[in-house]
Protein backbone atom coordinates (compact mmCIF):
# COMPACT_ATOMS: atom_id res chain seq x y z
CA UNK A 1 0.00 0.00 0.00
CA UNK A 2 1.21 3.64 -1.03
CA UNK A 3 -1.23 6.08 0.49
CA UNK A 4 -4.58 5.84 2.82
CA UNK A 5 -6.45 8.81 2.87
CA UNK A 6 -10.17 9.09 4.66
CA UNK A 7 -12.77 11.46 4.39
CA UNK A 8 -15.56 11.84 7.35
CA UNK A 9 -16.69 8.04 6.70
CA UNK A 10 -14.58 6.58 3.59
CA UNK A 11 -11.35 5.55 3.01
CA UNK A 12 -9.64 5.09 -0.36
CA UNK A 13 -6.04 3.03 -0.35
CA UNK A 14 -3.57 3.48 -3.25
CA UNK A 15 -1.97 -0.04 -4.10
CA UNK A 16 1.30 -1.09 -5.36
CA UNK A 17 0.30 -0.87 -8.56
CA UNK A 18 -1.12 2.34 -8.61
CA UNK A 19 -4.75 0.75 -8.73
CA UNK A 20 -7.37 1.99 -5.83
CA UNK A 21 -9.58 0.14 -3.28
CA UNK A 22 -12.22 2.18 -1.05
CA UNK A 23 -14.67 1.28 1.58
CA UNK A 24 -16.90 2.91 4.03
CA UNK A 25 -19.93 4.76 3.90
CA UNK A 26 -20.60 4.50 -0.07
CA UNK A 27 -21.96 8.28 -0.37
CA UNK A 28 -18.61 9.86 1.45
CA UNK A 29 -16.57 8.18 -1.50
CA UNK A 30 -16.78 4.07 -0.07
CA UNK A 31 -18.24 3.56 -3.45
CA UNK A 32 -16.10 4.10 -6.17
CA UNK A 33 -17.45 1.60 -8.58
CA UNK A 34 -18.75 4.68 -11.32
CA UNK A 35 -14.73 5.58 -11.82
CA UNK A 36 -12.96 2.58 -10.80
CA UNK A 37 -12.28 2.03 -14.49
CA UNK A 38 -10.64 5.84 -14.24
CA UNK A 39 -8.01 4.59 -11.23
CA UNK A 40 -5.36 3.51 -12.81
CA UNK A 41 -1.63 4.66 -12.32
CA UNK A 42 -2.50 7.13 -8.54
CA UNK A 43 -0.06 8.46 -7.74
CA UNK A 44 -2.03 10.68 -4.98
CA UNK A 45 -5.67 10.83 -3.37
CA UNK A 46 -6.67 14.13 -1.12
CA UNK A 47 -9.95 14.13 0.83
CA UNK A 48 -13.01 16.37 1.49
CA UNK A 49 -15.45 15.31 4.45
CA UNK A 50 -17.22 13.61 1.97
CA UNK A 51 -15.05 13.32 -1.24
CA UNK A 52 -12.12 11.75 -2.60
CA UNK A 53 -9.92 13.35 -5.62
CA UNK A 54 -6.86 11.07 -7.57
CA UNK A 55 -4.09 12.40 -9.30
CA UNK A 56 -2.97 10.65 -12.09
CA UNK A 57 0.56 9.79 -13.65
CA UNK A 58 -1.19 11.51 -16.41
CA UNK A 59 -1.72 14.84 -14.79
CA UNK A 60 -5.65 14.06 -14.94
CA UNK A 61 -7.45 14.13 -11.97
CA UNK A 62 -10.82 11.78 -10.47
CA UNK A 63 -13.20 12.61 -8.01
CA UNK A 64 -16.15 10.62 -6.86
CA UNK A 65 -18.14 10.93 -3.63
CA UNK A 66 -20.58 13.68 -2.30
CA UNK A 67 -21.23 16.29 -5.10
CA UNK A 68 -21.46 19.00 -2.67
CA UNK A 69 -18.39 18.05 -1.49
CA UNK A 70 -16.20 18.19 -4.46
CA UNK A 71 -17.25 14.48 -5.79
CA UNK A 72 -18.16 16.22 -9.40
CA UNK A 73 -15.95 17.81 -10.89
CA UNK A 74 -17.86 17.63 -14.55
CA UNK A 75 -18.04 21.05 -14.58
CA UNK A 76 -14.07 21.56 -14.54
CA UNK A 77 -13.11 18.29 -15.88
CA UNK A 78 -11.86 19.76 -19.09
CA UNK A 79 -9.65 22.12 -17.25
CA UNK A 80 -8.29 18.96 -15.16
CA UNK A 81 -4.85 18.61 -17.08
CA UNK A 82 -1.09 18.94 -15.93
CA UNK A 83 -2.29 18.96 -12.22
CA UNK A 84 0.40 19.08 -10.20
CA UNK A 85 -1.27 19.44 -6.80
CA UNK A 86 -4.34 19.20 -5.43
CA UNK A 87 -5.41 20.29 -1.49
CA UNK A 88 -8.92 20.66 0.32
CA UNK A 89 -11.40 22.06 2.40
CA UNK A 90 -13.93 20.63 4.22
CA UNK A 91 -16.15 20.40 1.00
CA UNK A 92 -13.94 21.89 -1.92
CA UNK A 93 -11.08 20.92 -4.15
CA UNK A 94 -7.85 23.71 -5.56
CA UNK A 95 -6.12 22.25 -8.07
CA UNK A 96 -2.64 24.23 -9.22
CA UNK A 97 -1.86 23.34 -13.06
CA UNK A 98 1.70 22.83 -14.59
CA UNK A 99 1.24 26.52 -16.41
CA UNK A 100 0.50 28.19 -12.62
CA UNK A 101 -2.97 28.56 -13.33
CA UNK A 102 -5.64 27.24 -10.50
CA UNK A 103 -9.03 25.28 -10.97
CA UNK A 104 -11.44 24.67 -8.53
CA UNK A 105 -14.65 22.74 -7.73
CA UNK A 106 -16.91 21.75 -4.72
CA UNK A 107 -19.31 23.92 -2.30
CA UNK A 108 -18.24 27.76 -2.85
CA UNK A 109 -18.73 27.99 0.86
CA UNK A 110 -15.91 26.49 1.51
CA UNK A 111 -13.65 27.52 -1.18
CA UNK A 112 -14.76 26.11 -4.42
CA UNK A 113 -15.85 29.01 -6.10
CA UNK A 114 -12.56 31.13 -6.69
CA UNK A 115 -14.25 33.38 -9.67
CA UNK A 116 -13.87 36.78 -7.18
CA UNK A 117 -10.37 36.21 -7.39
CA UNK A 118 -9.62 34.54 -10.78
CA UNK A 119 -7.49 37.50 -12.55
CA UNK A 120 -5.28 37.35 -9.14
CA UNK A 121 -4.46 33.81 -9.37
CA UNK A 122 -1.86 33.75 -12.11
CA UNK A 123 1.58 31.87 -11.48
CA UNK A 124 0.40 30.10 -8.33
CA UNK A 125 3.13 28.00 -6.94
CA UNK A 126 1.41 26.60 -3.81
CA UNK A 127 -2.19 26.01 -2.38
CA UNK A 128 -3.50 25.06 0.80
CA UNK A 129 -6.90 24.74 2.80
CA UNK A 130 -8.06 25.06 6.00
CA UNK A 131 -10.03 22.19 6.82
CA UNK A 132 -13.38 22.79 9.49
CA UNK A 133 -16.17 21.36 9.79
CA UNK A 134 -18.58 24.24 9.24
CA UNK A 135 -16.21 26.58 7.08
CA UNK A 136 -13.28 26.60 4.71
CA UNK A 137 -11.00 28.30 2.67
CA UNK A 138 -7.78 28.68 0.34
CA UNK A 139 -5.14 30.20 0.40
CA UNK A 140 -2.29 30.38 -2.86
CA UNK A 141 1.07 31.31 -2.77
CA UNK A 142 2.01 32.76 -6.35
CA UNK A 143 5.20 33.27 -7.41
CA UNK A 144 6.00 36.90 -6.84
CA UNK A 145 5.16 35.59 -2.96
CA UNK A 146 2.62 37.44 -3.13
CA UNK A 147 -0.90 35.36 -1.44
CA UNK A 148 -4.39 35.45 -2.24
CA UNK A 149 -6.90 33.99 -0.77
CA UNK A 150 -10.79 33.36 -1.02
CA UNK A 151 -13.30 30.78 0.65
CA UNK A 152 -15.20 31.31 3.99
CA UNK A 153 -14.18 34.91 5.29
CA UNK A 154 -14.92 33.69 8.77
CA UNK A 155 -11.84 30.79 8.73
CA UNK A 156 -9.18 32.89 6.62
CA UNK A 157 -10.88 33.92 3.37
CA UNK A 158 -10.12 37.56 3.55
CA UNK A 159 -7.07 38.33 4.08
CA UNK A 160 -7.14 41.95 3.03
CA UNK A 161 -6.47 43.19 6.99
CA UNK A 162 -2.85 41.62 6.58
CA UNK A 163 -2.34 42.04 2.58
CA UNK A 164 0.46 44.54 3.37
CA UNK A 165 1.87 41.68 5.91
CA UNK A 166 1.67 39.02 3.32
CA UNK A 167 3.84 40.69 0.41
CA UNK A 168 7.07 40.15 2.65
CA UNK A 169 6.67 36.07 2.87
Amino acid sequence: MQQVQGTAGAFAAILEDGSVVTWGTQTCGGDSSAVQHQLKNVQQVQATGGALAASLADGSVVTWGVRDHGGDSSAVQQQLKNVQQVQTTVGAFAAVLADGSLVTWGNPNYGGNSSAVRDELKNVEQVEGTFRLVGGSFAAILADKSVVTWGDPDYGGDSSAIQLQLQYL
